[in-house]
Order: structure tokens, then C-alpha cells, then sequence
């Protein structure tokens, strides 16, 4: 099912979030496995913004990220929690959005393309779990809008689906 096809992306982000979010509700099945749902949140975001280059779930074990369902180029596969756009939105507890990766202190370039960024912490309460990356060619191209409803995201996704499953998908 293509959730998102139909969404005009000419209509204001806001909009296409209001549209977005509730088809990527509707995708979700907490009775399949957590990495195909999480797989089907990237595909429906990346292509409900042409703006993303990149967009993907890092999760969090032992003090490091370990990458998790994207679409886009191939990443780095382990982040540092602390180092990184996505380390210090561990760190920090908090989303983080870079207007300028070139600016950012010990920005991580996966993609040396990537010209901006915002990262959003998926928690359970006050654990951190991992967190939603994503990333832009473009200068500026994420803001408040983008925050709040990727942050009203990161809390359906840990409503309703099962990260308590993540330890025996990430050891090896």
C-alpha cells in the first residue's frame, strides 16, 4: 500500500503532516515485527517530502547508535552516543535541528552531501531508545513545524509499537 502518493506536495508541511500522520498510523501494525514498521515510517516520510535526502532510526545499546530501518544513501552504521547530531540529541535529550552541518561541532558525515539536519529522540518516559534522523541537501531545510509533528511521531511510534524488542535485533 502506498500511503502517501496522494498527498500534494505543494500543500504547506504543516498540511502534509496532518495528511502524513495519521496514513503512517493507519501503516502501522504492532503485531509485525518493529523494523517493518519502522521501515514503512522512512519510505512514507521520504517520499512525503521531497526536501529529505535522508531519513532514518538509529537504536540505542550500550552507549552507542546502531543504525536501523532508512531510506537513502548507505550510513554510517555506529554513532558514539554524545558525538554527532544524533549523539547529542541522545545526550541532550532533546531534538536537535542544524540549520548548517558545516557548523556543527563534530558533525558526522555520513553524507558529505547532507547540508542540514534535525534528529528526534525516540523515548519510553525517560529512557532513550534511539532516534529519528533526517537529513537535507538544502541550508535550513528543517524547522519548529517539522519538529513538533516529528516529535508527535516519535511519541505514536513508541505508543503503539513494541521497542522493548530492540536488544535481541541489535546484539551480534
Amino acid at each position: 500500500m502506498n500511503s502517501t502518493s496522494s498527498i500534494n506536495k505543494f500543500l504547506p508541511e504543516s498540511e502534509i503532516y496532518e495528511i502524513l500522520l495519521p496514513r503512517i498510523e493507519a501503516l502501522i501494525n504492532s503485531g509485525e515485527p518493529l523494523i517493518s514498521n519502522l521501515s514503512n515510517v522512512t519510505a512514507a516520510l521520504k517520499e512525503a517530502f521531497d526536501k529529505i535526502s535522508w531519513v532514518g532510526f538509529y537504536f540505542l545499546h550500550n552507549g552507542k547508535l546502531y543504525l536501523g530501518p532508512f531510506q537513502g544513501k548507505p550510513a554510517c552504521t555506529v554513532i558514539d552516543a554524545g558525538k554527532g547530531v544524533c549523539g547529542a540529541a541522545v545526550k541532550l535529550a532533546k531534538s536537535v535541528i542544524v540549520e548548517n552541518v558545516d557548523g556543527f561541532p563534530g558533525h558526522i558525515a555520513c553524507d558529505s552531501g547532507s547540508r542540514s539536519e534535525i534528529v528526534i529522540p525516540i523515548a519510553a518516559g525517560n529512557v532513550i531508545l534511539g532516534v529519528l534522523d533526517l537529513d537535507s541537501y538544502f541550508l535550513s531545510a528543517f524547522n519548529e513545524t517539522d519538529k513538533s509533528y516529528l516529535e508527535k511521531l516519535s511519541l505514536m511510534l513508541t505508543e503503539k509499537l513494541a521497542f522493548n524488542y530492540l536488544d535481541p535485533i541489535i546484539k551480534y
